[in-house]
């Protein structure tokens, strides 16, 4: 295999790992030789070449198959020039050059993804807070908490939310030295400069920033010698009034193995949940994709109700909602047929399987009680006032609409009561919806809700 094969399948690679993969793992391998069947790369550190087999080896098999250079297994050695002796202090202040940002307008570490500004962020009620937060950093005036730590579910917008910050603090503040990286790639470079010799330029180059942007640092727990570097480069940066801003996908005190002074020094800023999104959230997500897509493919129709559809069913995350239109779009301009919800069914029938979920009495509950501002507690408790009762024997009815429960069950959930007084909480609101119309409008948007 040559060069120029190795350099082709290269950019396949970027393509199957993603661009912030092939940064880390893929582009620092160096093709060695290939023969009897393995080709062999040389990487800079043993941690390093562990790392790329568990996780790449498969995808790198693969593309050279595809580029007609089928091997059995691929191989990795630490090259000669990763064996050094300590750099002598010249050429280690080269290598601390070449690390450090190379100019006060350039945002350094992971490959920003230009689709994620804020222009691009649709905000609603659920991600309104981590939104009006990021915004306040990418301003780049006086820090006024520090960190911001944004965590949520998967696809509900923690990376978006980070690289708008990178790319606005780019935009509008070039004189801030901003470091945007995964927590796996802290690791990464952390391990390799104990190996090569070289922590002190490590620790000068993320002690030097104005801004250290770590994302997923859940990655980080239990990797007890990278915990220790964090904590440090954490209290110099806090310190220097510089600001820090992580995510993760759970709250600090929820992360197993982090250490209790990391989980500490991350709870003193401010910690923004992403809450899932609602229905009203995702149908602005989907019209707003709407017109890239209809540009994208012109001449294709969709008829009404196929986004409302969408964000009433699929409620696991955004990129499964916007891959979902993607697909539609594309499966449309294939078949020259109208986007409408027989298309919505036969396209997306895998999805739509999988995002059904079942609804729990708790929630119900939940939900309730929140819509009647009453506690949770005083709603399943013995409580008889008409301000409980009422909001009660809604969550009563709902339970028994919505789920496929038993009465004996539902009264269970509801403090242990017995099933005919469940039943006679269905009949009272059914009742009363024949005769209140603002009860007939409070359950029907629960109900809505409860759906979304």
């Amino acid at each position: 295999m040559t060069n120029e094969t190795w350099g082709q399948v290269r950019e396949e690679l970027i393509k199957r790992v993603g661009k912030n993969n092939y940064t880390t793992w893929i582009e620092p391998l160096r093709l060695s030789h290939l023969k009897n069947g393995v080709a062999s790369f040389e990487v800079p550190t043993t941690f390093f070449g562990d790392w790329v087999s568990r996780n790449f080896a498969d995808h790198i098999r693969g593309e050279l198959a595809v580029a007609g250079t089928p091997v059995e297994r691929v191989e990795f050695t630490v090259g000669a020039m990763s064996e050094r002796a300590p750099a002598k202090p010249a050429a280690r202040a080269a290598k601390a050059a070449r690390m450090r940002p190379s100019g006060t307008d350039e945002v350094t570490g992971a490959q920003l993804e230009q689709r994620f500004t804020f222009d691009n962020f649709v905000v609603g009620k659920p991600n309104e807070l981590a939104h009006a937060a990021a915004r306040r950093v990418a301003e780049g005036g006086p820090v006024t908490f520090n960190p911001l730590f944004l965590y949520g579910g998967v696809g509900l917008g923690k990376t978006h939310l980070m690289h708008a910050i990178a790319h606005e603090l780019k935009f509008s503040r070039p004189d801030l030295h901003v470091l945007y990286l995964s927590a796996e790639q802290f690791m990464y470079r952390f391990v390799q400069a104990l190996r090569d010799r070289q922590i002190m330029d490590f620790k000068e180059l993320f002690r030097s920033v104005d801004v250290l942007m770590v994302d997923d640092v859940q990655f980080i727990a239990g990797k007890d010698s990278t915990q220790e570097e964090f904590f440090h480069t954490f209290n110099a940066l806090v310190d220097q009034n510089k600001q820090i801003v992580i995510s993760a996908d759970r709250a600090p005190g929820e992360i197993k193995d982090l250490e209790e002074r990391i989980r500490s020094r991350l709870q003193c800023g401010l910690v923004v949940d992403l809450h899932p999104t609602d229905y009203e959230l995702r149908l602005g997500i989907l019209q707003a994709k709407l017109d890239h897509y209809a540009n994208q493919y012109r001449g294709l129709t969709m008829a009404p109700g196929v986004l409302e559809f969408l964000a009433h069913r699929i409620t696991t995350n955004v990129r499964v909602l916007e891959g979902a239109l993607m697909r539609l779009f594309a499966f449309a301009s294939l078949v020259g047929r109208e986007i409408n919800l027989d298309l919505v069914q036969e396209c997306l029938s895998d999805i739509l399987r999988s995002s059904e979920k079942r609804l729990t009495i708790e929630e119900i509950q939940r939900k309730v009680a929140e819509h009647y501002n009453v506690r949770l507690s005083d709603m399943i408790g013995p409580k008889r006032l008409r301000t409980i009762a009422r909001p009660r024997q809604v969550a009563m009815y709902l339970s028994k609409q919505m789920t496929s429960r038993s009465l004996p069950e539902i009264g269970r959930r509801f403090g242990g009561r017995d099933h005919t007084t469940i039943m006679h909480g269905v009949r009272k609101i059914e009742e009363l919806m024949a005769a209140d119309g603002q009860l007939a409008d409070d359950v029907q948007l629960l109900k809505r809700l409860l759906q979304s």
